[in-house]
């Protein structure tokens, strides 16, 4: 069957993903450029991995009309099913292996004696978590819909469930880590602002906050983007690039959120500050007010640190998002211009090197998810173990601790490599504490599908 032709230029045809082969030169994406991995706008396709890639994020691609013909022309063989093949590592740039290395010492330098340590183990601490979730997940949808709906914020219940939550953090944060991979795209500004409050509250134990301090800091976080139940939904989520018009609509999300949380009885004026100043940044070039540095102040540059995270991990209408360890190289290279350096450096300590549901490549050749980070050796997280070596999936999924699990051949076991999230069909959700492990379900049989 041949290959359907979508659309006709001069030069260029527009064809479906599946289609693309090695060697077609891609012209044009379904997506803007700037959302994705790729470094050049137009680009010969030259490995299994940059096709792969191409694949997971897009639906078409224009490609020269040649290629498009030999598509079209090429008789299609029947799919015999085989081993997902093992995506090669990209060649590092320089530049990309100096971030690396200044990562790595990021992570490895010593540490002052924290002002909190774990109260109890992550499977202790996870019914609670879920319970304290569920509760705010519940109160951040009844807020937004107040705040739609013209009512008032019910601050009370707000600063309780923050309480909840920053107790559950102090007593072991990895466990509302777990929850943050829960994701929704189509549910964003709701489960982004609960996400945003656990990662702020998270940094802020790491910080060593004191608990009146953190309950101030997670409020703000919680409550920042309620101005966003001001702005037309066909604006938060359109899939193309805004005009400048929409842009101002968007950016007016800030101003309105300060105003109803200036009415609101019970709000700390450090907590607003959060939704005044989370799209600041560093060097001037945000908004609303295009401050600089400190002028920020504190909780203003947390807020946009923990947001940014949130938001270009997750999967938005109109890109998809990155793993947790690229994110944070990107904001690492971001230092000084968008955000405090300091703070910076902080919150890569604070989440680690490998945050916890990274999908990983061993030394063994398996392919895990970070289930559990190791706050003294942070190159040394607990795991679970997916695929074995020949990337085929293993009956019952088993977590390890890389401190003390070896290789067959009595080596120590270590981390070769992070991998994009959807690689080899896995949703490192099913593999976190979060799910009941009755209810794992095994990955897909091809590479690089998103689950």
């Amino acid at each position: 069957m041949a290959a359907p032709i979508l659309g006709a230029e001069a030069v260029r045809k527009k064809i479906d993903v599946q289609y693309l082969e090695l060697g077609m030169y891609v012209a044009e994406l379904d997506r803007p450029w700037l959302g994705t991995p790729f470094l050049f706008q137009g680009f010969e396709i030259r490995s299994e991995a940059e096709l792969l890639e191409l694949k997971r994020l897009c639906k078409w691609v224009h490609v020269d009309s040649a290629d498009a013909h030999r598509a079209m022309s090429a008789p299609r063989r029947a799919a015999v099913p085989t081993a997902p093949a093992r995506p090669q590592p990209a060649i590092q740039t320089e530049a990309e292996q100096r971030v690396a290395r200044e990562i790595l010492k990021i992570i490895n330098q010593p540490r002052a004696q924290p002002v909190y340590t774990d109260k109890c183990e992550i499977e202790q601490e996870i019914p609670t978590a879920r319970e304290h979730v569920s509760v705010a997940r519940t109160l951040i949808y009844q807020i937004l819909d107040d705040v739609r709906t013209g009512k008032n914020i019910d601050s009370i219940s707000a600063k309780r469930v923050v309480g909840a939550l920053a107790e559950s953090v102090i007593r072991n944060p990895d466990a509302l880590t777990c929850f943050i991979q829960l994701k929704n795209k189509d549910e964003y500004t709701a489960q982004h602002s609960m996400r945003v409050c656990i990662l702020a509250l998270a940094f802020g134990r790491h910080l060593g906050l004191d608990r009146e301090t953190l309950e101030m800091l997670g409020a703000g976080a919680l409550l920042h983007d309620v101005g966003k139940m001001k702005v037309p939904n066909e604006i938060l989520n359109k899939p193309a690039s805004l005009t400048d018009y929409e842009f101002s609509l968007m950016k007016s999300h800030v101003p309105r959120g300060v105003e109803l949380l200036e009415r609101m009885p019970g709000i700390p004026r450090p907590a607003i500050e959060v939704a005044r100043c989370h799209h600041e940044r560093y060097a001037g070039s945000g908004y609303i007010s295009g401050l600089t540095g400190d002028q920020i102040g504190f909780f203003g540059m947390i807020g946009g640190i923990v947001d940014c995270y949130d938001a270009v991990t997750s999967d938005r209408a109109y890109r998809a998002g990155m793993s947790a360890h690229a994110a944070l190289k990107q904001m690492y290279e971001w230092r000084g211009r968008d955000f405090h350096p300091g703070l910076v450096e902080q919150f890569i300590q604070c989440m680690g090197i490998y945050p916890i549901g990274s999908v990983v490549e061993l030394n063994t050749g398996e392919i895990a998810v970070v289930v559990t980070m190791n706050r003294v050796r942070r190159l040394k997280p607990r795991v679970t173990l997916v695929l074995n070596a020949n990337c085929a999936p293993y009956n019952t999924p088993v977590t390890v601790d890389l401190m003390n699990h070896k290789t067959s051949d009595g080596r120590a076991c270590e981390i070769d490599r992070v991998l994009e999230p959807g690689m080899y069909g896995i949703d490192p959700v099913r593999y976190l504490p979060v799910i009941d492990p009755t209810r794992l379900l095994r990955p897909t049989a091809h590479a690089a599908t998103r689950a």
